[in-house]
């Protein structure tokens, strides 16, 4: 049996996030991953977008780490040159019947510590953005966008600096509590192999609850269900006359078919919301019908046969259909009783604009 200061289970954005903030603590650090590399899974499959916290509840742990994270993201862009951009968004209201619905999102949004969205008249929006078409909007000027794949090297190459360790093809297939600390037991490439620790944090997304209920010891009435609530991103051929991100008003689950941008400035529309009971990253092409009808509400100028098939993208849910959207789960001790295990629940959007603020907020509690 190996002995071990610190395991991070799952390299994806959030748990690289949470290596680099313990070991530049100084806590000797090991991130076992189930795939053979980092971030493959939900954060390689999302708009890449830099949220400014406009929608959360307020109080709630999704807008205060949103706002304090995108802060905190954007100094760690600039200082480890990690490809973004500060682009803002429109939120657009494409009915009279809307147009109210701005308001209270701008109030949501002050409530969350957000000053700065501005709302504009049709014509004020169609100056920034001519082929855009609204009644009014709100302007998010601290909206962005950022390269995932960069900020994930960049945290991992100063946990690495720091001492901290990367296993790769290593999934946790059990272990539970111990007299001495928590035991895990190791698959894949790294099968055979125990691992004896004195802090576990649980960051692995989709599986959280799953890996959860593979520990003994792990009080089950703390554990919360698990959903896959599927989003496909169609891409659009050629180049978008937009330099903004176009959100629609949010109307039901999600928010939205949107239009966002990646650092080379190619338009991705999605996502759309299914609700899945396995893991599934396939694109149906016939949910183009329902995307053209969606994007022409705010830019009637799409042509027929311009989007195609990009990715999905699935969102580890804690919260089931038609139920109100969970908040984030950070749960240690304080919660459950065990000592030094930490679980990250439910950590879907904005889990990537939060990251270095939910590992700060871990670093705390271990």
């Amino acid at each position: 049996m190996e002995t071990v200061d610190c395991v991070v289970i799952g390299a994806g954005v959030v748990g690289l996030a949470v290596a680099r903030a313990l070991a530049m603590k100084g806590r000797e650090v090991i991130v076992v991953e189930a795939e053979n590399s980092f971030g493959t899974g939900t954060s390689a499959r999302n708009s890449e977008v830099i949220h400014a916290g406009i929608y959360y509840p307020a109080g709630s742990l999704k807008a205060e780490l949103c706002v304090r994270g995108k802060a905190m993201l954007y100094d760690f862009c600039a200082s480890h040159h990690v490809p973004h951009q500060r682009c803002g968004k429109l939120i657009v209201a494409t009915s009279e019947a809307q147009v109210a619905a701005l308001d209270d999102i701008r109030a949501k949004a002050a409530a969350n510590g957000v000053h700065d969205l501005r709302l504009l008249s049709r014509a004020e929006a169609q100056a920034m953005e001519p082929q855009l078409e609204c009644r009014a909007a709100l302007l998010s000027p601290s909206t962005g966008i950022v390269d995932s794949h960069g900020l994930m090297n960049a945290l991992l190459g100063d946990a690495e600096e720091a001492g901290a360790m990367l296993a790769v093809q290593s999934p946790v297939v059990g272990g539970g509590l111990t007299i001495d600390g928590l035991v895990l037991a190791m698959g894949g490439a790294s099968e055979g192999t125990t691992l004896l620790a004195q802090t576990v944090v649980n960051a692995s997304g989709l599986t959280a609850p799953d890996l959860a209920r593979r520990l003994s010891g792990m009080p089950r009435e703390y554990i919360p269900p698990q959903y896959y609530a599927k989003g496909s991103y169609f891409t659009l051929a050629g180049r978008a006359p937009f330099s903004r991100l176009i959100y629609p008003v949010p109307e039901a689950a999600g928010l939205g078919v949107h239009l966002t941008l990646d650092m080379g400035g190619q338009a991705r529309f999605g996502p759309n919301v299914r609700w899945i009971d396995e893991i599934d990253y396939t694109v149906d092409p016939a949910d183009a019908d329902s995307f053209y009808q969606e994007v022409r509400r705010y830019w009637p100028g799409l042509r027929d046969g311009a989007l195609q098939p990009g990715y999905a993208g699935i969102r580890p849910k804690i919260s089931g259909p038609g139920e109100p959207a969970a908040d984030f789960r950070i749960d240690g001790y304080g919660v459950h009783g065990v000592p030094g295990l930490v679980h990250l629940f439910g950590i879907e959007s904005p889990g990537l604009t939060s990251c270095l603020a939910i590992a700060e907020a871990v670093a705390d509690i271990v």
